[in-house]
């Protein structure tokens, strides 16, 4: 279902910057940004700081490898507006769709190096069944992830599982991909600020 309040709940300041956003890219305004203006001291500022820390902060991660986190955390909690944005700000960032496309197709047979496919198995697992032991960080470390990079995906981890739920819970609409791109094009640029 979704709610009225991101369509309808905005000041006048604020929807003059949507019709801004929508004048400059010729695309609708993305339901994240309606969300994190809405009631932005609540939830919207808060939530920017920790996720441009995740995805954009400093890490071992390069962003596209963080980007294709976001992508797999979202592809397995069944989000398909977080599966196609992220996917989209991913193939920018590596400039390469095939990748990108084969990761979320089959992890196993796509050509990643090891560390980031098992901390994308990783991340796959503590999304579906909420929960890693410390086997699975034992196999992280085994397959060359460093600490630091661990605890760098499962933020990446916490942001999108927290995103997802909102964006199934206020029934995000899925746009075209053109207006996905553009979103991607302002991330690479700007980051979640």
């Amino acid at each position: 279902m979704r709610l009225a309040v991101l369509d309808h709940g905005h000041s006048a300041g604020t929807k003059a910057l949507f019709t801004l956003i929508r004048l400059l890219s010729r695309q609708p305004v993305l339901d994240a940004v309606k969300l994190v203006k809405y009631r932005a001291d609540f939830y919207g500022r808060p939530m920017q700081r920790v996720t441009q820390e995740a995805m954009r902060g400093p890490s071992a991660w390069p962003v596209g490898d963080r980007e294709l986190m976001a992508a797999i955390v979202a592809q397995a909690n069944a989000c398909e507006w977080c599966t196609q944005a992220h996917a989209a700000v991913a193939q920018a960032a590596y400039r390469d769709q095939v990748r990108v496309s084969a990761a979320l197709g089959d992890l196993d047979t796509a050509a990643l190096a090891e560390p980031l496919r098992a901390t994308l198995r990783m991340l796959r697992k503590l999304t579906r069944e909420h929960a890693v032991d410390a086997d699975d960080m034992r196999a992280l470390l085994a397959a060359g992830v460093s600490r630091p990079q661990i605890e760098d995906a499962l933020a990446v981890a916490f942001a999108f599982n927290t995103m997802c739920r909102l964006a199934d819970a206020f029934g995000f609409f899925v746009p075209g991909p053109q207006a996905f791109e553009a979103g991607a094009k302002y991330l690479l640029a700007r980051g979640y600020r």
